[in-house]
C-alpha cells in the first residue's frame, strides 16, 4: 500500500477517492486512468477514510452495478457524465 500512496500525487489520491465515491464511475475507469485494480482502491479507501466513512462506502459500492462494469447495462459505454467534472 506504501508503494500506492508513493505512487500518486495528493491530487492524484484526491481523485482517485473521488472516482471512488461517485455512483456513476466503475472501478475500471479509476484502473484505466491511475493503473489501481480494484482491490488497490479498496486497500486505498480503508488507508483513507475514517473507519465509519470507509464502512458507508463499501455498503455502498458493494454490488453497484454502476460501480462494476461486468454488471452495468452495455447500452452504457461512457464512464462518467460529461458535466461531472469541475472546471480549471
Amino acid at each position: 500500500m506504501k508503494s500506492i500512496n508513493h505512487a500518486l500525487s495528493p491530487e492524484d489520491l484526491s481523485r482517485v477517492i473521488e472516482m471512488a465515491w461517485e455512483d456513476r464511475t466503475p472501478f475500471a475507469a479509476i484502473e484505466q486512468s491511475f493503473g489501481l485494480s480494484e482491490s488497490q482502491v479498496i486497500v486505498l479507501m480503508r488507508k483513507s477514510l475514517k473507519r465509519t466513512s470507509f464502512k458507508i462506502w463499501r455498503e455502498r459500492v458493494s454490488g453497484r452495478a454502476t460501480k462494476h462494469q461486468a454488471l452495468r447495462s452495455k447500452l452504457v459505454t461512457r464512464a462518467y457524465c460529461p458535466t461531472q467534472y469541475k472546471q480549471k
